[in-house]
């Protein structure tokens, strides 16, 4: 296998060697810090016998780490000449194969019975684009597809609203849209000096354990996410406020009020301050509404 290429030096050499410039429209900032990759295969915690699902693997420097670990790296790209030069550095490695293909086109049954054995413990890595992050963490853990764990590099800002707690003025939608379906923590920040070029912004890594069953369980998923994206939509309304005028504006305030009261829900709280477990306990008493 080639030698380390996380940093700025090996990087930029090897960008010369392909011909390549990095293109702003795809957010590629590779990542030159060996201890910073260092850390996020502790977090990983692989074992010899796992798979693993790196998206957006640019010019290799994780997928090195993982392929020396796993027993086996599929790494899916979108960019046709970072796909030349992996598939350069790794032609000599069994254990990794590159994929030229939109992440958020694949179709991840399909992917992951393909590519993986059956039954073998799948983990996703990625250092993900700020501007497609929320489409493809959703993508995954949206999926219902078994992943041990999903460890990705985000922007800080993105990491913190998905790990917030109630109360937290980052807590959100997108909050709850994850934490439901997984464990979310942040592991590590990463400054903007660790990537070549350097973003205007620090990133985090993002662990997300997969949770065997969603965190509450609700009577219509597809209305609960609703119920929750309507109740966010404008932050500083209260809940009651939001959800009378964006989900159900043509429910009678009594019939209405009654629901937060059998919820024990105070319809003057916002958004923020409500749980999970509320949520869905709201959710269930507004379904009737919702259906008539």
């Amino acid at each position: 296998m080639t030698k380390n290429i996380a940093s700025p030096g090996k990087t930029k050499a090897l960008l010369r060697e392909h011909g390549l410039s990095l293109k702003k429209s795809l957010g590629q900032n590779f990542l030159i810090d060996a201890a910073v990759l260092d850390r996020i295969t502790e977090v990983l915690q692989l074992s010899s016998g796992d798979g693993v699902l790196e998206i957006g693997p640019g010019i290799g420097a994780l997928t090195q780490q993982l392929a020396r670990r796993a027993d086996r790296v599929v790494a899916v790209e979108i960019d046709e000449r970072m796909v030349k030069v992996l598939r350069c550095l790794f032609a000599d490695e069994e254990r990794v194969t590159v994929i030229h293909e939109d992440f958020l086109k694949v179709d991840l049954n399909d992917l992951i019975s393909e590519q993986f054995k059956p039954g073998q413990r799948v983990t996703v890595a990625a250092n993900l684009p700020y501007y497609i992050t929320t489409p493809i963490l959703l993508k995954l853990v949206h999926s219902g597809l078994s992943f041990e764990k999903i460890v990705v590099m985000v922007q800080k800002e993105v990491a913190e609203r998905i790990a917030a707690s109630p109360g937290d003025k980052n807590y959100g939608s997108l909050s709850i849209a994850v934490q439901y379906y997984a464990h979310a923590s942040t592991a590590l920040t990463v400054p903007k000096t660790a990537f070549l070029p350097n973003p205007k912004v620090d990133s985090a890594v993002l662990a997300l354990v997969m949770r065997p069953d969603p965190a509450v369980e609700v009577a219509d998923e597809d209305f609960f996410f609703k119920v929750v994206r309507n109740a966010f939509k404008q932050r500083r309304k209260t809940i009651y406020n939001n959800l009378s005028r964006n989900l159900l504006p043509n429910v009678d305030k009594p019939v209405l009020m009654a629901c937060f009261e059998n919820s024990g829900i105070d319809p003057k709280r916002r958004a923020e301050t409500v749980s999970l477990r509320e949520f869905a306990a709201l959710s269930d008493e507004l379904l009737p509404l919702a259906r008539h």
